[in-house]
């Protein structure tokens, strides 16, 4: 067993599950197999206090697996349920407001990211790391051919770490590994048989412990 740390690691994206109790089981029985460094809670369209329920009672089950809750969006949820940090998806000024705001106080990153410049205008804020494709973006087993593009040249040149978004197939997290690229994010690959998550959890880690890159110190 290699140290996690030294390879692309796994972040997890809350699936889209009205029912809060199914939801957090869900999250919770994942997190149970295998290395996970954070997990990031969309909103998905509930409304505000709606989300701030879901957030309070999933930020937790998170922290207590002894991963980085996340709150994509809204600062003041992430603030009320006590997350580690906000994952933005809005505009550049959204972006350098939050940087300016709530760093170094919580994890903030994320981005809007859909060519090079895009991404060297969000690295010039110095966020936590910055993220490759859409939270619902695993419409293909395979990740996106461009956020690989996108994450290997950003893992090659710049310092600050990247998440590149997966595909529907848990093995997607092998090419997202091999661009360099510090984390993959997946979403149905874990998530569309919730009972299964946490198999497929401990696969992508053996997958990655056995195959990713590792990084030099």
């Amino acid at each position: 067993m290699t140290v996690p740390e030294d390879r692309c690691r796994l972040v997890l994206i809350v699936p889209d599950i009205a029912d809060i109790e199914e939801q957090a089981k869900a999250v919770a029985d994942a997190l149970r197999g295998g290395d996970v460094a954070s997990v990031i809670i969309p909103q998905y369209g509930l409304d505000d206090s709606t989300f701030q329920k879901h957030a309070e009672k999933l930020v937790p089950v998170v922290q207590a697996a002894g991963a980085a809750a996340l709150i994509a969006g809204d600062s003041r949820v992430a603030g009320r349920a006590k997350a580690d940090g906000l994952h933005i998806t809005g505009s550049l000024a959204e972006f350098t407001e939050a940087v300016e705001k709530f760093v170094p106080k919580l994890i903030v990153g994320g981005g809007n990211a859909t060519d090079r410049h895009n991404a060297l205008e969000i690295g010039e804020l110095r966020p936590d790391y910055i993220f490759f494709g859409k939270l619902d973006g695993d419409i293909k087993p395979e990740a996106h051919p461009k956020n690989l593009a996108l994450g290997e040249w950003w893992a090659s040149m710049i310092e600050i770490p990247c998440i590149i978004m997966g595909g529907t197939d848990p093995k997607s997290a092998l090419e997202v590994a091999l661009t360099g690229a510090e984390f993959v994010a997946l979403r149905g690959a874990v998530f569309a048989d919730p009972s299964a998550a946490p198999s497929i959890v401990a696969e992508v880690n053996a997958l990655l412990d056995e195959k990713a890159p590792r990084f030099e110190d």
